[in-house]
């Protein structure tokens, strides 16, 4: 539950919620510097909340809470991220 009293990992989640993403989707959607997002990863991945994914010389996170039911409930209600989702640049991780 620590790992969630932050607002930019919850807005990871919500992020990861709604789709599988590289870390640069990640910092153009919230603003953020590459290094402070690969932190919050980090720590969400340690966590156990996150996985990782290699593709080529990208790494793809996606959500980890089907084995956490005390969670699914909180991520459930993170907001919708689907419009800041719909404004990335789809040649970001190619």
């Amino acid at each position: 539950m620590k790992l969630l009293a932050d607002r930019t990992r919850l807005n990871i989640l919500a992020l990861l919620k709604e789709k599988e993403l590289c870390v640069c989707d990640i910092v153009d959607i919230l603003e953020t510097t590459q290094p402070n997002i690969s932190q919050h990863l980090r720590k969400l991945k340690t966590g156990g909340l996150v996985l990782e994914t290699r593709r080529s010389q990208w790494i793809y996170y996606s959500l980890n809470v089907e084995d956490k039911p005390f969670l699914i409930g909180i991520i459930e209600e993170l907001p919708s991220m689907k419009d800041q989702l719909n404004k990335l640049n789809p040649d970001c991780c190619k």
